[in-house]
């Protein structure tokens, strides 16, 4: 088939890599956002699958708004016989989806109905999803609401972050989204409803989600930590200012802590939770590197009774 794909970030490069590499099928363009300022000096970056796309000659579309006549005029002369998309970022109009004969098909990163929206591997792990995985649907205008072609299941991890399992999906979702469009091509997969019970939705986390409440269970401020990392990143305050805690650990149950204080040990720093204390062991202060809590604690100099999570 010849296709148009559509995606943005790291995570849909494995699947573009998956198609270009496909014999059966020919990536003629890609669709992604536009160019977005990065990094100290702001410059405008092209996205990671834009880039792929240039170094491998394929013709990059940078729509602002998937709606843009211009865009839509090219992408019906290009006149694909499907779009497999991967994590795009923009809603596709009708206009767009009723051009190619097989229509536009989503990778998506949960095994649906289960976390339609923006961020369904970092709600998983919020949640404490034993089993996630991903499945390819078609896309209507609904949000994630189209019949499914396939899926896969991964298993996770007790000490999975967000990162760590959206990276083992895209390498295993790149491969269930090319044999989806082989299946499509031979007429082998018919897509199937979703069911309409168990539908669960994640919606994109919000920086003020992501701070931590000390008065939560100790399991409860592990996955939001971990559900958070890398992006947008969990956060807790300390003498007024934002700190990024990259890394708890969740330790045998004692509760000499109250919710929020600090402990210093030798090489240790625990903090106290609504059930029982969990480690700090990797922070990341305002406007430095990320470090150890060991290292932080002893440049803070931590007072008997300081707490985290107080504005002052």
């Amino acid at each position: 088939m010849k296709l148009v794909f559509a995606g943005t970030p790291e995570v849909a490069v494995p699947a573009l890599d998956a198609l270009i590499a496909s014999e059966r099928h020919d990536v003629v363009a890609v669709v992604t956002r536009p160019d977005a300022p990065a990094g100290r000096g702001r410059r405008l970056v092209a996205s990671p699958v834009a880039q792929r796309a240039e170094e491998a000659g394929i013709e990059v579309l940078k729509p602002a708004r998937p709606r843009d006549e211009d865009f839509l005029a090219r992408l019906r002369q290009i006149a694909p016989d499907c779009c497999p998309v991967v994590a795009y970022g923009a809603l596709l109009p009708k206009a767009a989806l009723d051009v190619p004969v097989h229509g536009w098909v989503n990778l998506h990163f949960s095994l649906l109905p289960a976390w339609r929206g923006a961020a369904p591997v970092q709600h998983a792990v919020m949640a404490g999803d034993e089993m996630t995985g991903a499945s390819t649907f078609q896309i209507e205008e609904g949000l994630d609401s189209g019949p499914v072609y396939g899926v896969i299941t991964e298993h996770v991890r007790p000490t999975d972050t967000s990162g760590d399992l959206l990276t083992r999906l895209a390498f295993a979702g790149s491969g269930l989204l090319a044999a989806t469009m082989d299946g499509i091509e031979d007429g082998s997969l018919k897509p199937v409803p979703q069911p309409a019970e168990g539908i669960t939705l994640a919606p994109k986390i919000a920086v003020e989600d992501a701070r931590v409440e000390w008065s939560a269970p100790a399991l409860r401020v592990d996955r939001v930590v971990r559900g958070c990392t890398p992006a947008p990143g969990a956060w807790t305050v300390f003498r007024g200012e934002r700190l990024k805690l990259i890394h708890v650990g969740l330790l045998p149950e004692r509760t000499e802590l109250a919710p929020g204080v600090l402990a210093v040990g030798k090489n240790n720093v625990y903090v106290g939770t609504g059930s029982h204390e969990v480690e700090l062991l990797w922070v990341q202060p305002q406007g430095k590197k990320p470090m150890r809590a060991a290292d932080w604690a002893r440049g803070v100099r931590i007072a008997p009774g300081e707490r985290l999570g107080q504005e002052h």
